[in-house]
């Protein structure tokens, strides 16, 4: 069963454009680099707080994925806009249909 990485975290204003710009360098690094990444969706949300939504064809995935950090160019480029963590949070997802892949 897939699960899904749900990460809030703050970005100053000034780097917002940093962090966009990073992040299809970030995304090209989880594919070459992360067995079991299956995507990823970014969200704004307001009071400069973003919402990374990431799907992994496992916890174990997910798990080995975290221990890796930010071992390449890309991960670590898009991680250093970030100005803090809100919060980290992972669950399983059901096959409902909900989801098309």
């Amino acid at each position: 069963m897939p699960t899904v990485e749900l990460t809030r975290f703050r970005v100053e204003p000034e780097r917002v454009t940093e962090l966009l710009e990073s992040r299809p360098a970030m995304l090209a690094d989880f594919r070459a680099d992360r067995a079991g990444f299956l995507g990823a969706r970014l969200v704004r949300l307001p009071d400069d707080e973003w919402l990374d939504i990431v799907t992994w064809g496992s916890p174990e995935d997910f798990a080995a994925s975290r221990a890796k950090g930010a071992n390449l160019p890309g991960i670590a480029a898009f991680f250093a806009a970030i100005a803090s963590l809100v919060s980290s949070e992972e669950g399983d997802e059901p096959e409902t249909g909900d989801v098309e892949r």
